[in-house]
């Protein structure tokens, strides 16, 4: 996987040991990993004295390793290692991870037609054997697997270790007797994690930042400079030809590539295909049939003369419906990081046109606003905005006089453009500040009619009605 730019650490990945893949059903003979450097694109953040690494076996690492095929029946292995050099005993809530996780037994259950029957008992306590433990005590490295439902492109693995609240009164379980009455403090280290799973047809994986402006070094700009900067930029995403405007640029994200992965996947977005002959195989399927496609490709727009670095989505229960925003590098910075300009919106609907290479396209939500306030809430809500604000630029289209986008969807806007300095660390809501650049209208009060104004009425004095 090429990587964005400036990134966390990375320890370096090694080729699994060759091992003899074996058919379903006819022995039960796995090959655990000898070591974690066997693991491909382990990645590695360190809390104090505590250091965490993870990493997702594909389903062909998993095969070899569990001697049965996890992902043929929606499982995924989450490989984790807690360094724990703090004097403190943890214990690790594999909820947080996903709260539909799985036990080792109900794993083992899962895949059990993948040996014969004699060997079950055995499958089961390799499953057992290889689970992660919720404790880990200090001084050690406590390594395993927790078992989760299956994701395509990768997961946000949120890990939260918690201090044993027993040792901060002065006693232990393991002293025996009667536990004093007295309330112990309860403390958290929290790693976060985007962990991609790279199958060729990602678009991030062709992602070089350190090439895209051939190298050179892009001017930093102060705050002054970021917003003059922003509202001189295009109003919106052009076809390919550039002289057809498309969908409107309504966003600005401050942060390092993997921030921004991490963030996103954190408040719920995934990753995208690239158009491929069997990506536009699939959404079309996908289209005709009413089906999900969780990581369905994203058609191409253009800005600075290229189409999107990226894409990201939140996907819902039919390809037809979903969030997408696309996101291109800038050619300047923002007191020291990288800065992100995108057009995001809410796809509500599925049309065939021969102006994709799909065949298909999304129809989008007229109030791109509102999507737009979708992002900034998201990622409030994970507490991962540092600042924010808005700045003018983007496409003014009022309800009147709509625009429309490149396959002819109209689309409402005031004009602005969210501005989210992304904070690597959670921040509180009471910490997080507005810029305080332009004020914006309410989204949901612009498409409506004066019939609304019936449901807002002023207060009435006590008594009358």
């Amino acid at each position: 996987m090429r990587r964005f730019g400036k990134s966390r650490t990375l320890v370096p990945s090694f080729v699994l040991l060759a091992a003899t893949s074996l058919g379903a059903c006819k022995s039960f003979a796995p090959v655990p990993l000898a070591t974690p450097s066997d693991l491909d694109g382990v990645q590695t953040l360190a809390i104090g004295d505590v250091t965490v690494s993870v990493a997702i076996l594909t389903d062909e690492q998993a095969q070899r390793h569990f001697g049965a095929d996890l992902g043929g029946h929606g499982l995924q292995a989450l490989w984790m290692s807690v360094r724990n050099e703090s004097p403190h005993t943890l214990w690790f809530n594999p909820n947080k991870v996903d709260p539909d996780f799985y036990s080792a037994k109900e794993a083992a259950l899962l895949v059990r037609r993948e040996v014969p029957a004699g060997a079950f008992e055995r499958l089961s306590q390799h499953f057992r054997d290889e689970s992660i433990r919720l404790r880990m005590e200090p001084g050690r490295v406590s390594g395993g697997f927790v078992f989760l439902p299956r994701v395509e492109g990768g997961r946000y693995v949120d890990v939260r270790l918690e201090e044993d609240a027993f040792e901060n009164t002065g006693r232990s379980l393991a002293d025996g007797g009667e536990i004093e009455a007295v309330e112990g403090t309860q403390s958290e280290r929290r790693f976060g994690f985007a962990v991609p799973l790279p199958d060729g047809d990602f678009d991030y994986e062709r992602l070089d930042t350190s090439t895209t402006y051939g190298g050179r070094e892009l001017p930093d700009l102060d705050t002054d400079g970021l917003r003059a900067a922003l509202e001189r930029l295009p109003c919106c995403a052009t076809n390919a030809g550039g002289d057809r405007d498309g969908d409107p640029l309504n966003v600005v994200i401050v942060g390092e590539g993997v921030d921004v992965l991490n963030s996103l996947s954190r408040s719920g977005w995934s990753f995208t295909h690239r158009i491929t002959a069997r990506s536009v195989g699939r959404l079309i399927g996908a289209a005709l049939g009413g089906t999900s496609y969780p990581v369905a490709p994203v058609s191409s727009l253009y800005v600075f003369g290229r189409r999107q670095d990226f894409a990201l989505q939140r996907a819902r229960r039919s390809i037809a419906h979903r969030n997408h925003m696309r996101l291109w590098l800038a050619p300047f910075r923002h007191e020291g990081r990288q800065v992100w300009v995108g057009q995001i919106s809410r796809d509500i609907g599925v049309k065939f046109t021969t102006r994709s290479p799909s065949l298909t396209t999304h129809i989008i939500d007229p109030e791109v606003d509102l999507t737009r306030e979708y992002l900034l809430h998201s990622l409030l809500a994970v507490g991962l905005v540092d600042r924010f604000g808005f700045v003018k630029g983007s496409a003014v289209a009022p309800r009147t006089q709509p625009a429309y986008n490149l396959t002819d969807d109209p689309y409402f806007s005031d004009g602005m453009r969210v501005v989210i300095i992304l904070s690597v660390d959670p921040v509180p809501y009471d910490r997080v500040r507005n810029l305080l650049w332009e004020r914006v209208s309410s989204p949901t009060a612009e498409g409506q009619s004066e019939a609304a104004d019936r449901n807002v009425r002023p207060i009435e004095p006590e008594g009358v009605r």
